[in-house]
């Protein structure tokens, strides 16, 4: 393993140096500093010059097309929508390497330790803000719609996440993900069969009610370590996975989030807020009573709540248990206190929540 690693580490040293040679940045008194990576197997270094901007570069695992990268494809749509995101600066396909604007290192998550109560509320409202001009402008570049208002071409083969979506069989993954790598791989339990069965009959309580809402662009994980604070501003990162879904999807990663506390008041005035965007953007009346967002939207937010901390449990098992990367692990009780609030608040939950409380004691 030991030897596996040092080889993986020379290589990744030789394609840094090519491409600090190849793009002049190695003149330039150039150091590397590496930086912690996020939940795939790219890897990350900040390019340090000592005459000009940093540049941060993302390292795949192999020989990239630009052209056709995910990241570069839905960056160029973010741009069109008019969101903040990282430039890219330059690439390297054979390298397998992208040099990204430097953002700096703090996050969102990062930055509400310091921030005051009212700087905590306007970042979170202009986080949300983001969110309706994702959807809104979303929807005016979807093809066909895009044509109509003469909207910018988009890339050859057009945009990924158009015909992408939440439906029955995705969502339906990650409830079994769920079970694979946070019930069984993480908490070590073994479920019979008939159990197994049990809770592949009570999934489609949530995710066929959630395949068939009307779908809208989604960021895919917007949350608070995806929002990056750089002069004053917010950027969004790691939108590669960028799709279509449910119009609560974003809303509910960005306030159930596994890595910050949003007290139920907050939660209610950012959701109502969010509902006043979406209603002054479609020209409806007022929405009434503001202060107390509307029951039917609440209940499709917590129903989207439910699925997403469920799916984050699997995420936080599989990468402490399949990656090695522990993490995660403080962020569990809080995503298993969501997701008991939303089963114990519902009684159309109750057999779900039975099965699971079996084996999950914080259930």
């Amino acid at each position: 393993m030991a030897d596996q690693r040092t080889i993986e580490d020379r290589d990744l040293r030789e394609r840094l140096d090519r491409y600090l040679g190849e793009s002049g940045l190695a003149g330039r008194g150039a150091r590397i500093v590496p930086l912690t990576g996020d939940a795939s197997d790219r890897r990350y270094f900040r390019v340090l010059a000592a005459d000009g901007p940093s540049v941060v570069l993302a390292l795949h695992a192999g020989p990239i097309e630009f052209a056709s990268l995910p990241f570069a494809n839905v960056a160029d749509l973010l741009q069109q929508v008019g969101l903040p995101v990282p430039a890219v600066v330059g690439h390297s396909d054979a390298l397998g390497i992208l040099a990204l604007q430097d953002l700096g290192d703090v996050t969102l998550q990062a930055h509400l330790g310091a921030a005051t109560p009212a700087e905590h509320a306007a970042l979170y409202r202009q986080a949300v803000e983001f969110i309706e001009r994702l959807q809104r402008r979303g929807a005016e570049l979807h093809p066909g719609a895009a044509a109509a208002l003469g909207a910018p071409a988009p890339p050859p083969g057009g945009y990924l996440p158009y015909r992408m979506a939440f439906d029955v069989e995705k969502l339906t993954w990650e409830l079994d993900f769920f079970v694979r790598h946070f019930v069984e791989a993480y908490r070590g339990i073994v479920l019979p069969a008939f159990e197994r069965q049990a809770l592949a009959e009570e999934w489609p309580a949530i995710v066929d009610e959630l395949a068939s809402e009307p779908r809208v662009l989604c960021h895919r994980d917007y949350h608070s370590r995806n929002l990056m604070l750089h002069d004053g501003r917010l950027y969004i990162i790691d939108f590669q996975d960028a799709r279509m879904g449910p119009d609560t999807y974003d809303l509910a990663s960005l306030l159930r989030d596994s890595y910050v506390e949003i007290g139920e008041n907050n939660l209610d005035d950012l959701i109502a807020y969010f509902r006043a965007l979406k209603g002054r953007a479609e020209s409806e009346p007022a929405l009434p009573n503001l202060d107390q967002p509307s029951l039917e939207f609440r209940r499709r937010f917590d129903l989207m709540s439910l699925q997403r901390n469920l799916k984050a449990l699997g995420t936080f098992g599989y990468q402490t248990t399949t990656r090695r990367n522990p993490v995660y692990i403080q962020y569990m009780p809080r995503t298993l206190r969501y997701v008991r609030t939303n089963l114990e608040k519902y009684g159309r939950f109750a057999r779900l929540r039975e099965l699971l409380a079996r084996h999950i004691e914080e259930l």
